[in-house]
C-alpha cells in the first residue's frame, strides 16, 4: 500500500480521523468525477474555479483557451492546488451544531507544465471527454488544427495529497438522543436524465449506444 508522505502542506488537522493519504484511495476519489476546483492568485487576489479534468497515473490534465487567465497564472507560478469533492449525503442532527454532510474529498498539491505537442494535446483532450462520458470521443469529428492552436493543455503532477471521507451517521450529544426530533441521513447522488437531442440532424438520429449506456448506468 503506497501513501503520500505527511507534511505541513497536506496533513489533515481538523477531523484527522477521517483522513487518508493512501494513493489508491485518493485515485478512486479522483476517478469518480470529472470536475475539479483549481486555486490560483490573480493580481494578488485568490480565486478558485471549476475545471474538467482527466487523471493518468500521477498526472491531472486540465485545459482551456490560450488566453485563460487561470491557466496562465498557474503556469507562471509553476504550482497550484486542486480539490475534488463528492457530496454523498445530508446528515440531519437533533441540533443545528451537529448537522453535517457525508462526502469524499481529495486535495492535491503539485507542479505544472504546458503540453506542447498537438498529438499529445489531442490524446489528453480525448481522455477528458471520455472521463465525462466513456467512449464518446470516437463518435466526434477530428479536431481542427486551429482549435488545437487555441487550446492550452496543462499537466499537473501530483507531488503530495490527502483525502477526507465522512461516511457515518449522526453524532449528537448523548442527552439529545431521547428528544422527539427526527434525525438521520438524506442520501445524495448525481443522476443522469434521459438524453435530449440538439436541433437539426440529432433530432432525426438514434441516440448512440454509449450515451444510452451512460444514462442507464447513472439514472
Amino acid at each position: 500500500m503506497s501513501e503520500y508522505e505527511k507534511s505541513k502542506l497536506n496533513r489533515v488537522k481538523r477531523g484527522a480521523n477521517r483522513a487518508t493519504y493512501d494513493v489508491e484511495k485518493i485515485n478512486t476519489i479522483l476517478d469518480a468525477g470529472f470536475l475539479c476546483y483549481v486555486g490560483y492568485i490573480y493580481e494578488g487576489k485568490p480565486i478558485t474555479i471549476p475545471m474538467a479534468y482527466a487523471r493518468r497515473e500521477d498526472k491531472i490534465y486540465i485545459h482551456g483557451s490560450t488566453a485563460n487567465r487561470m491557466l496562465l497564472s498557474i503556469l507562471e507560478s509553476e504550482e497550484t492546488s486542486i480539490t475534488v469533492m463528492h457530496l454523498d449525503g445530508l446528515v440531519l442532527a437533533r441540533s443545528g451544531l451537529h448537522h453535517s454532510v457525508n462526502y469524499r474529498s481529495a486535495t492535491l498539491f503539485g507542479s505544472l507544465k504546458k503540453v506542447e505537442s498537438d498529438d499529445e494535446k489531442t490524446e489528453i483532450l480525448k481522455w477528458i471527454v471520455n472521463q465525462m462520458v466513456p467512449n464518446h470521443w470516437d463518435s466526434l469529428r477530428p479536431m481542427y488544427k486551429k482549435e488545437l492552436d487555441r487550446t492550452l493543455v496543462v499537466e499537473f503532477t501530483i507531488e503530495t495529497a490527502s483525502a477526507k471521507v465522512r461516511d457515518v451517521g449522526v453524532a449528537d450529544e448523548p442527552e439529545d438522543y431521547e428528544l422527539p426530533i427526527w434525525a438521520g441521513i438524506v442520501p445524495i447522488k448525481q443522476v443522469a436524465e434521459y438524453p435530449i437531442a440538439d436541433k437539426g440532424e440529432p433530432e432525426k438520429m438514434e441516440i448512440p449506444k454509449h450515451i444510452l449506456d451512460y444514462y442507464e448506468q447513472n439514472k
